[in-house]
């Protein structure tokens, strides 16, 4: 019996004996946790960490975003652009009238993700991206694409044109770590902007920025879609009581005739929407048009539409629309 107690005793040591010799992480091992339940122990190897995450707080709310998102979609194409520049991969895109500049992203390596206005829920259900950006044309499907992936706004605030789209690069730039380049390329427009700024401040001439629409024509001023010439560049408006409207203010060629403009500059809608109707130069070629300062002075200026309707509010755009203005003035 005595032996039989005695070789217990022994094996009980022994058993403590290891469990004390395992008290620290080793691979493989267990640890009684204080809860009195057990669970694994972890390796030596180090584990992958946790992904950072930022949050971005835009115009519909605010974001917890993944730093580095592997899938991106994205709705907006100044923002494209601006991905393109960092040299940051995307997964997704509307694919339909993407404008020529971008033309590589109409491959079918990437998911073609519906249109600007519609998304296609199935697809983005499928691919499963890591993150959403948005503007205004997606703005209403914030919600449901919210359920679907992290979901930010990144539109240019048109009443507050540099800051917010200031900001909206350097959000782009926080989240993919290109802070360092974001600086620089937004310090070389702001440069630009200051010297067409200077050339536009030492004249007296006043501008008039008219959207072609097929037949019809309307106007935009000051804290407009297009007020990056008057707001930011530093052009006077013809009219500073056009109506501030996502359309614009509708307008007749007796209008223009009467306002008189030093300069009209001119975003041909139909060139780039299909279906869109008679080109822009067809539609100002009219008497009215002749008489005024702007035609005289051959200072009609036909914009790019793909820079200043398609897209507008990225790196890439924002500087080729500043060109565009800072070539009218030479």
């Amino acid at each position: 019996m005595k032996r039989k107690v005695s070789l217990v005793s022994m094996l009980l040591a022994l058993a403590l004996a290891v469990v004390g010799c395992g008290g620290g992480t080793s691979t493989g091992a267990n640890n009684l946790s204080t809860g009195g339940s057990t669970s694994p122990v972890q390796t030596a190897e180090p584990s992958p960490a946790a992904q950072d995450t930022i949050v971005i707080t835009h115009q519909l709310g605010e974001t917890p975003v993944p730093v580095n998102p592997q899938k991106v979609v994205v709705f907006d194409f100044g923002i494209l652009d601006t991905l393109d520049l960092l040299g940051v991969e995307v997964a997704g895109l509307p694919q339909g009238n993407v404008p020529p500049y971008l033309a590589q992203y109409t491959h079918s390596k990437y998911a073609n993700v519906g249109t600007l206005q519609e998304p296609d829920f199935e697809a983005l259900s499928a691919l499963d991206p890591d993150l959403i950006i948005i503007s205004g044309r997606t703005s209403t499907h914030y919600e449901a694409l919210s359920e679907l992936a992290p979901t930010i706004y990144l539109a240019v605030d048109t009443s507050n044109y540099m800051e917010s789209f200031r900001k909206n690069m350097e959000t782009i730039g926080a989240i993919f770590q290109k802070e360092e380049q974001v600086a620089a390329e937004l310090k070389e427009i702001e440069d630009k902007i200051a010297e067409v700024r200077t050339k536009v401040a030492g004249g007296s001439e006043k501008a008039l920025i008219l959207l072609s629409n097929d037949k019809s024509i309307s106007a935009y001023g000051p804290g407009s879609r297009f007020a990056l010439i008057h707001d930011v560049l530093g052009f006077p408006a013809v009219d500073p009581t056009i109506e501030v409207s996502t359309h614009g203010q509708q307008v007749s060629f007796e209008y223009v005739k009467e306002k008189n403009p030093d300069y009209i500059f001119v975003i041909d809608r139909a060139a780039v929407v299909s279906g869109g109707g008679q080109p822009a130069k067809d539609t100002f070629d009219n008497d009215l048009v002749k008489q005024t300062n702007a035609y005289k002075n051959g200072k009609i200026i036909y914009l790019d539409p793909n820079y200043w309707y398609l897209s507008g509010g990225g790196l890439v755009s924002v500087s080729a629309m500043i060109d565009e203005v800072a070539a009218a003035i030479q």
